[in-house]
């Protein structure tokens, strides 16, 4: 868990935001089962939702999103759900590596590699994970069921990130 220290958060506690990519949600046409899968998987891990939104999948305004709640210095983690397919209108994968500082593409590859092992379409998945200033941002897919399977491979490892992201300098090896 995070140390009480980390800039009064209190300990345990990721400050987070979910976005949800989708026109059809954005315009009321269809229900986040996605973002509430979410929501429930991080509040395991001391996660805290502080911000949540459903954008139509349009680069200009994923953009604007992802950089206004990382240079809030107010959110530790940003996951997003939908726009990480091959579809024409599919576009969280450029958007984000617009405004990601470094990538970190093990969480993005092991993500693929567990759906992979229940689906071949999980070779189709362009979803991209890194890091803006002191900000995690994830993408994860669209569908329910996809975002718990992808989710549930990367939450053992999200507190050691967001620590590390944050300058915990305690070595990544060393026992607790």
């Amino acid at each position: 868990m995070r140390k009480s220290s980390d800039q009064g958060n209190g300990p345990g506690i990721i400050r987070t935001a979910i976005i949800t990519l989708s026109d059809k949600g954005a315009k009321g046409e269809r229900e986040d089962e996605s973002g509430q899968v979410i929501r429930e998987m991080v509040s395991g891990i001391g996660a805290e939702v502080r911000h949540y939104e459903i954008l139509p999948d349009e680069h200009d305004r994923i953009v604007a999103a992802l950089k206004r709640l990382a240079d809030s210095g107010a959110i530790d983690l940003v996951l997003t759900t939908g726009g990480t397919g091959v579809a024409p209108r599919d576009v969280t994968p450029e958007a984000t590596r617009e405004v990601i500082d470094r990538e970190l593409p093990g969480m993005s590859e092991a993500m693929r590699a567990e759906s992979l092992k229940k689906t071949p379409h999980a070779m189709l998945s362009r979803s991209v994970a890194g890091m803006r200033k002191q900000t995690l941002i994830v993408n994860l897919p669209g569908s329910p069921r996809a975002v718990r399977e992808n989710l549930a491979v990367i939450l053992p490892a999200l507190v050691h990130a967001i620590e590390k992201i944050k300058g915990d300098p305690s070595e990544c090896g060393a026992s607790s």
